[in-house]
C-alpha cells in the first residue's frame, strides 16, 4: 500500500487541492497534525477510517504508525499543514520509509506564504522592483540554521524575505534586517492566513515589531519584508506586452480552439 503525504493547505478547509481531497477520501488511515490541520478536513475521510492525531507523537511513533498501516494493507493519508515542500519535516519521514521499503507519494498543497500574499492582495515578484523571494526562518531553540543562511547574510540580497516561525523574535528580525532594508521598508505579518480569525498587520520595519507585540501574535504567522510589498510605480511585465511576438511562441493545447 502507499503513504500519501498531503498538503492540507494554510488553514481554510476548502484550500486543499482536488487531488488532495480525493486521495484523503480513499485512505483507510489518516495521520494528521491536530494542532494545525483543520478538523473539517477529516470529514473527507471514509466513515470507518482510523484517525491518528500526531500532535503528541515523536518521529519514531509516527513512522511506526505509517509502517503498521502499510503492513495491514491500508493506504495512509499523512496530512501536513501548508505544502510538504517547506518546513514540513517530511524529509526525515520519507528517509525512514525508504529504509523500511514503504512506498509513498506527495500531493502538494497551498503554502502559508501564498495564502499570506493573497490576504495582502500582493504579488511578491513585481517587475523592476523585485523578482526574488526568500523563504526562511531564524534559529533559536529549534534546529540550527546552516552556515551562511543567517538573516544578516540573506538580507544583503535585498530580496523579499518571508519568515516562518519567527513572530516571537520579531525584534531580532527587525534588528538584523534594518541595516540592509532601511527602517522605511514595507513589512507585513499575516497570522492564521485564510482562516476566520485571520489577522493582517501592515507597516514598516520601524513599527511592525510594536504592532506584532500589541496584537499578541506568537504563532501560526509569517513575517514578510521587502519593497515589493509597497510597490505601486513599476513597469508592466513583458509577458502581456503589445510588443511581444506571440505567434509560434507556444504550441497549442490539444483540443483548444484556435483564434
Amino acid at each position: 500500500m502507499t503513504v500519501y503525504f498531503i498538503g492540507a493547505g494554510p488553514g481554510a478547509a476548502d484550500l486543499i487541492t482536488v487531488r488532495g481531497a480525493r486521495t484523503l477520501a480513499a485512505c483507510r488511515v489518516c495521520l494528521y497534525a491536530g494542532s494545525l490541520v483543520p478538523r473539517e478536513l477529516l470529514a473527507e475521510c471514509p466513515p470507518d477510517a482510523r484517525l491518528v492525531d500526531t500532535a503528541q507523537l515523536n518521529l519514531d511513533e509516527i513512522t511506526a504508525e505509517l509502517i503498521r498501516a502499510h503492513e495491514a494493507g491500508d493506504d495512509v493519508a499523512r496530512l501536513h499543514s501548508g505544502d510538504p515542500s517547506v518546513f514540513s519535516a517530511v524529509a526525515e519521514q520519507m528517509r525512514r520509509l525508504d529504509a523500511a521499503g514503504v512506498p509513498y507519494e506527495i500531493v502538494p498543497g497551498v503554502p502559508a506564504f501564498a495564502a499570506a500574499a493573497a490576504a495582502l492582495k500582493r504579488e511578491l515578484t513585481v517587475p523592476t522592483v523585485g523578482q526574488t523571494v526568500i523563504l526562511t526562518r531564524i534559529a533559536n531553540r529549534a534546529t540550527a540554521m546552516p552556515e551562511g543562511e543567517d538573516l544578516a547574510t540573506l538580507g544583503r540580497s535585498g530580496a523579499l524575505i518571508v519568515l516562518h516561525l519567527a513572530t516571537r523574535y520579531v525584534d531580532r528580525v527587525v534588528e538584523e534586517l534594518e541595516p540592509y532594508y532601511g527602517s522605511d521598508c514595507p513589512a507585513a505579518v499575516v497570522a492564521m492566513a485564510s482562516r476566520p480569525d485571520e489577522l493582517i498587520l501592515r507597516g514598516t520595519l520601524a513599527d511592525i515589531a510594536d504592532q506584532v507585540k500589541a496584537a499578541g501574535v506568537l504563532r501560526t504567522a509569517v513575517i514578510m519584508v521587502g519593497r515589493t510589498l509597497g510597490a505601486s510605480q513599476f513597469g508592466d511585465s513583458h509577458l502581456y506586452s503589445a510588443e511581444r511576438e506571440r505567434r509560434g511562441f507556444c504550441a497549442p493545447v490539444p483540443g483548444a480552439p484556435v483564434a
